[in-house]
């Protein structure tokens, strides 16, 4: 077996013929969750750039953004076709005509084949997912919401704003209108044992997604994360324990689900712990050598 889960790339070649590189973007938008609305601390393992680039408040544009981002990424893996993914805070949370200004900003752009907008699932409503619907007719459109975990235990501890019943609303709201769905996992979060992870891989593979996003938490400079981290009150996962989850996870998942991400990319001089997450292409490495091992892949224990 080649391919033991169904991977981002393969899938976006699948689509274009080509290698299609995502351009990340910083829009300069913000989140409820810091803006007052529902808090202003964030999420506990979030900074104040709201894990994104500053390139907004450095003065660059959509269009700057991606310039450069094409620029690079052509260089480096010979991409012909892009995806601007606008990823920094929450990127439905703005009245619907600065939205459409910046999506349109965006796909106005040559090779520029479609959006992935980062956002909340409390952030999104008709107005939003019509204007995106509208989009999905002649570009690839994917919403990417952040869920982290099905428990709301979990979402209260890490000061998420909002519950699982949110989420699984934001996805029926989106449904059947040709928006592909993406979630945001974390594993690893304070008080969530093996089976907690394993329970929210379950809860998640029932409910229509094309895509997951799943990350390692990570502890980042000037977050409540590392205020627990430097009080002992919270350890990070190991790398092999991490990678046993990651495939644990996969194993609950549907096969045709696209894994756009198997672990996280974190800022090294922002990075606290784990050190061994910079290490990215080994612990892929590891992910596709454990699957292996195990004669496992996506989608192997997926309810059907």
């Amino acid at each position: 077996m080649n391919k033991r889960y169904n991977d981002l790339n393969t899938y976006l070649r699948s689509i274009f013929g080509c290698r299609v590189q995502k351009i990340t973007i910083d829009a300069g938008l913000s989140c409820p969750n810091r803006d007052g609305s529902i808090s202003t601390g964030g999420c506990i393992y979030c900074n104040p750039r709201g894990s994104g680039t500053g390139a907004h408040a450095n003065g660059y544009s959509v269009t700057d953004q991606i310039l450069a981002g094409k620029k690079a990424l052509s260089r480096r893996y010979k991409a012909k076709k892009f995806i601007a993914y606008f990823q920094s805070f929450s990127n439905t949370y703005a009245p619907v005509d600065i939205l459409k200004k910046l999506y349109e900003e965006a796909l106005s752009i040559d090779d520029i084949v479609g959006l992935s907008i980062g956002t909340r699932p409390d952030c999104v409503d008709e107005q939003t997912l019509n204007l995106l619907e509208g989009y999905a007719k002649n570009h690839l459109i994917w919403i990417e919401y952040g869920l982290q975990s099905a428990h709301d235990k979990s979402l209260v501890l890490i000061n998420r704003g909002h519950d699982f019943q949110c989420f699984i609303d934001a996805v029926d709201a989106t449904l059947n209108r040709g928006i592909k769905i993406c979630a945001h996992v974390i594993l690893g979060l304070p008080g969530e044992e093996r089976s907690h992870m394993l329970e929210t891989a379950e809860a998640i593979a029932k409910i229509g997604l094309d895509g997951i996003k799943i990350h390692l938490l990570y502890v980042v400079k000037g977050t409540k994360l590392e205020e627990l981290y430097q009080q002992s009150a919270y350890k990070c996962l190991g790398q092999q324990e991490y990678v046993d989850l990651v495939c644990d996870f996969l194993e609950r998942i549907p096969k045709d689900m696209v894994i756009q991400r198997l672990t996280g990319d974190p800022h090294p001089e922002e990075l606290v712990a784990p050190q061994w997450s910079i290490k990215k292409t080994q612990t892929l490495s590891l992910i596709k050598e454990t699957l292996e091992k195990r004669d496992s892949w996506q989608g192997k224990f997926a309810l059907k």
